[in-house]
């Protein structure tokens, strides 16, 4: 039954994100930007009762996260401000997020 609260709740607001923004693109993209899942998914956890180390270790993934993740968002953006068709950035950008992460896992293991 929690899984299902959390399941509605998560769509609901995603579901507000996106109405936002459909109406005023540059506004829901700001608000898209906030850490939603990230608050939302360690709300859960510590609703869940989850340790304080697996919820610290799931904030330090966030943050190794975020470079590759605004790689990502700069990639798509910069296609489709040059015409290419979404589906196509969209995809460039994900392989890019996943070389960014890679090559960041390998940097990673090189100077640790």
């Amino acid at each position: 039954m929690f899984f299902v609260l959390k399941m509605i709740v998560s769509a609901f607001v995603i579901a507000i994100v996106t109405e936002i923004s459909r109406r005023l693109p540059t506004y829901g993209g700001i608000i898209a930007a906030l850490p939603l899942v990230s608050l939302l998914s360690l709300f859960w956890l510590s609703i869940q009762g989850e340790s304080e180390t697996n919820m610290n270790q799931f904030t330090l993934g966030v943050l190794i996260g975020l470079p590759a993740t605004g790689f990502l968002l700069l990639i798509v953006y910069f296609l489709t401000k040059h015409s290419v068709p979404f589906i196509v950035s969209l995809c460039a950008g994900m392989v890019a997020w996943a070389v960014f992460i890679y090559v960041q896992d390998l940097l990673k293991r090189m100077f640790t």
